[in-house]
């Protein structure tokens, strides 16, 4: 093992060099463990570290680093280490990894990293030994309330761009600490839940801001105890998965902007830049960071499970938070730059998929090894039952950036044998172009359905002449799925999530307000098929407020009644709003914050989502996982007849399913503003229609469960008011036993 300073002078021949730091004694403390034998040689795998032997092995892989240091640190904002311990090229690596194993360290350790070896842009290598190094495989990183990224920067460049200077500032006192942790947990028998697609229902949520508001009465606001504390809210509602936001480490503080509007500083608030692949965030525990946000988390996918409520993570594998040429240095750029990121011929460069400044090398042997150990880690070791790829067409991008016919990764986890019975989700697309949705895969990938959410808002927003793309999105999305073989379940049906507008303000504005992310209002789509109903934003016309509730059930009721996998974003039950901004991930405040007061303002469409999600459980036919066969569904139009599917003026479709095995169901989605009588088909024989939803109706009337649904007393036509939905189904007029009708 070498004693050499990391800091003290550089060992690559061919770099520029590095001016002198100042000194921490690392050398005579170095030896000294030497001489103690309190160090070994260590071991290569597994990467990461590993508590064994009363010490823990370190091992990271780095091909081009000449040398490298592993560092302890006694605090999270230290910047003097307490151990340095240089690692020897002979006894410390095995190939291209780099380990070591020291006694008595234990879990809560602190560490970080240091490489040194050619610093040379534009052949695509970013050595720095001056700045410390999270651990890729590091299980928890303490520290991130005070980092600092542009203290992390790595180099100087020149004004022609072409002039590289490696940047000699010290960053430890900025960069957070990778932590030993130990994984040993108490399941008390947990197991992943394993339920199938037929019987998920998604809401997708913000850990922090589910419960950071004051107004949501948790001992606990925005940590993963607070979501703890809602899980009877979620069991109230009947979902069965949350798909949680980001919950790999990342940077909060990375902003510099402010907001133009408060004048307070913005903050990364979604999470979509990581910093460990492999950690959860530590601001979210409300215990501590060295280690107790580990097990914080596993305490509250324990309830969750214990609830019957699966856990989905919204991953970041595509890029990191190191940015483009300009972003800082603190994990992967400083260990093997050419070997994680995709760059451009002129290596300096970083291609950019994926709008954040860099692209992660996913076709890279040793970078697909990476996300598949985390992906098995978070499983194995944190019992997650599936997980949402953010920007996944990056992950079929090839090491020159071009997307791959089959790509290796995408297979990979699809057929890898520890990951078969978790949940994968594509975001099938990526910010350069690609978008896959219904190409990205035919091996068990399930999709977010991006033509589902446009449709469904275009249709009730009165668009005409797309009452074809309803019927496909009701059905399941066949035009999309059935061609490579997948079924239904392959599409996450989604009218509203994170990324763009709430329910709420997809209702009540016709137009983006982000001025507050101080961007100019020019980040967002403009793409938003919203309609304010006659006036943008808040409002107290009656008339107005009549129609944005009708609206809100109309669409919630609309995504529960199509084939496939529904999901809800968080809050829309209660009307939650952004106030218009329809890209808030940077306001980690009440713009994001879910306002409890409103769940109780709006408790009727709490009921009604119930209702809703109660009822889709109820009709199996709507969660089959195949497509609509002539025989099963009859579509019609507000006439009764068959549909002219080419009617550029058409704003009504009905659905007649048949279902041989229980009741049959009619489902009428009107959205023309003026109301219409809908001829009816005929009920099964001996049976009459019963009304189990009018979105039209007054409350509580609006839904019902089946079992109380009110017959019909005309059953051959029926008086819709404009912008609504009519569900019906039906019942038996009389059981053989003479009593009430019991086909439910």
């Amino acid at each position: 093992m070498s004693s050499q300073d990391p800091r003290s002078h550089r060992t690559d021949s061919d770099a520029t060099a590095v001016s002198e730091p100042r000194s921490h004694g690392f050398r005579a403390f170095a030896q000294g463990l030497l001489e103690t034998g309190s160090v070994r040689a260590g071991l290569p795998l597994p990467l990461g570290i590993e508590i064994r032997d009363g010490g823990v092995n370190f091992a990271i892989f780095s091909r081009h680093a000449t040398q490298v240091w592993l560092e302890i640190y006694d605090d999270p904002t230290a910047g003097e280490p307490s151990q340095v311990i240089g690692l020897d090229t002979a006894a410390n690596r095995t190939g291209d990894i780099w380990h070591v194993w020291v006694e008595g360290l234990a879990p809560g350790t602190l560490y970080g990293y240091r490489a040194d070896g050619p610093h040379q842009p534009q052949r695509g290598h970013r050595f720095n030994p001056h700045k410390l190094l999270i651990d890729p495989y590091a299980r928890a990183i303490a520290g991130t309330e005070t980092w600092d990224f542009k203290k992390a920067r790595g180099y100087h460049h020149g004004d022609n761009g072409q002039e590289w200077q490696p940047d000699a500032y010290d960053n430890a006192a900025e960069t957070p600490k990778s932590v030993v942790t130990w994984e040993h947990f108490d399941w008390q028998g947990d197991t992943l839940l394993r339920r199938p697609w037929s019987e998920t229902i998604i809401y997708e949520v913000h850990v922090r801001g589910f419960t950071c508001d004051e107004s949501s009465g948790v001992a606990d606001p925005g940590t993963y105890r607070g979501l703890i504390e809602k899980i009877p809210y979620l069991q109230s509602l009947g979902i069965t998965a949350v798909e949680l936001l980001p919950v790999q480490a990342f940077n909060e503080k990375e902003l510099s902007r402010t907001n133009p509007v408060t004048g307070e500083s913005l903050t990364n608030y979604w999470g979509y830049n990581p910093a460990a692949f492999m950690a959860p965030h530590g601001s979210y525990s409300s215990a501590g960071t060295r280690g107790e946000q580990v097990l914080e988390f596993k305490q509250m996918v324990r309830a969750l499970h214990a609830a019957g409520i699966e856990v989905i993570l919204d991953v970041v594998f595509n890029h990191t938070g190191e940015g483009n040429h300009l972003g800082p240095t603190f994990s992967w750029r400083g260990l093997e730059n050419s070997v994680y990121y995709l760059l451009e011929e002129e290596r300096q460069w970083y291609r950019d998929y994926t709008g954040t400044g860099n692209t992660v090398k996913a076709d890279h042997p040793v970078v697909r090894e990476l996300i598949l150990d985390a992906l098995r880690y978070w499983v194995m070791e944190m019992h997650v039952d599936g997980f949402r790829f953010d920007l996944a067409s990056v992950l079929g991008r090839d090491q020159d950036g071009s997307l791959l016919a089959d790509p290796p990764l995408v297979e990979r986890i699809a057929e890898d044998p520890i990951l078969r019975d978790v949940k994968i989700i594509a975001e099938a697309w990526d910010a350069a172009g690609a978008y896959q949705v219904g190409t990205f895969s035919k091996h068990r990938w399930a999709e977010w359905n991006g033509p589902f959410r446009d449709t469904v808002r275009r249709f009730w927003r009165g668009d005409g002449g797309i009452i074809d793309d309803l019927a496909s999105r009701l059905g399941g999305s066949a035009d999309l799925y059935a061609s490579s073989g997948r079924g239904p379940h392959s599409s996450v049906n989604y009218v509203t999530s994170h990324d763009g507008f709430t329910l709420n303000d997809l209702i009540s504005y016709n137009h983006k307000h982000n001025a507050a992310n101080g961007e100019n209002n020019r980040d967002g789509t403009d793409a938003n098929y919203s309609n304010n109903h006659g006036v943008e934003g808040p409002t107290d016309d009656p008339l107005v407020q009549r129609t944005r509730n009708r609206q809100a059930r109309n669409i919630l009721l609309t995504l529960l009644l199509a084939r496939g996998v529904p999901m809800i974003l968080g809050g829309d039950e209660f009307r939650r709003t952004q106030g218009g901004n329809n890209n808030a991930y940077c306001q980690d405040n009440e713009t994001s914050w879910y306002d409890w007061e409103r769940r109780d303002a709006y408790d009727d469409l709490v009921q009604f989502t119930r209702q809703a999600i109660r009822l889709r459980k109820q009709l199996p036919m709507l969660r089959a996982d195949g497509y609509y066969s002539p025989q099963d569904v009859e579509w019609f139009d507000a006439r009764g007849r068959t549909v002219n599917w080419s009617d550029p003026n058409a704003r009504t479709l009905g659905m007649h399913v048949r279902d041989p095995d229980g009741p049959d169901l009619v489902a009428v989605f009107h959205a023309g503003t003026e109301s219409t009588n809908i001829l009816l088909p005929p009920a099964q024989m001996g049976s009459a229609w019963h009304r189990v939803a009018d979105t039209a109706r007054p409350i509580p009337s609006d839904i019902t469960s089946i079992q109380e649904a009110p017959p019909l007393q005309v059953t051959d036509r029926y008086a819709m008011a404009g912008r609504s939905v009519l569900v019906l189904v039906s019942r038996p007029t009389e059981s053989p036993e003479g009593g009430p009708p019991t086909h439910a």
